[in-house]
């Protein structure tokens, strides 16, 4: 855990400050936790990490298809997901999400602006009801660099409670 939660630091930095996670550090993550696995259950451990990482990868893509998250937010939590043991892995979601949702109301309060997007969220969701129709959330390339927010750190909170005994 100490391995994953030194890499999740190196991927805040690059993520606060070029706002993506290196595929490169991702496939380190990946192999990292495989070998980390491997060691400690045999290749059963292996089997578990690769299929923990699928799983939560192709839940969390929707968001991604939706603009909702970056790509590399979506392999991170794919590759942090095969560290934990399967028991841990929804309340290592939960964390890091609910950590998401503090940091992006912060970010509202911050910058003054909770009411416009909840009013945003509402309109989309109401409009996503109404047609059936998933589009990107926002597809205004300025507004996205607005409404954006950083995973890696949420995830890093969430990994470090996880290893503090929080859960």
């Amino acid at each position: 855990m100490a391995a994953l939660c030194v890499l999740l630091v190196v991927a805040c930095a690059y993520d606060y400050g070029s706002g993506r996670i290196p595929n490169l550090l991702l496939l380190g993550m990946l192999a990292a936790g495989m070998v980390q696995r491997t060691l400690a259950e045999g290749p059963w451990g292996a089997a578990a990490f690769l299929t923990a990482t699928a799983v939560m990868t192709a839940l969390m893509y929707p968001f991604f298809k939706i603009g909702a998250m970056g790509a590399g937010d979506v392999k991170l939590l794919g590759v942090c997901a095969g560290y934990l043991p399967g028991s841990r892995i929804l309340l290592f979601l939960f964390f890091s999400m609910l950590t998401a949702a503090i940091f992006s109301l912060i970010k509202f309060w911050r910058k003054q602006n909770l009411k416009e997007r909840m009013q945003y969220l509402a309109e989309y969701l109401w409009e996503v009801s109404r047609t059936g129709n998933w589009h990107l959330y926002v597809e205004n390339l300025r507004e996205q660099r607005e409404a954006c927010l950083c995973r890696s750190g949420p995830v890093l909170i969430s990994a470090l409670m996880y290893w503090g005994g929080v859960y």
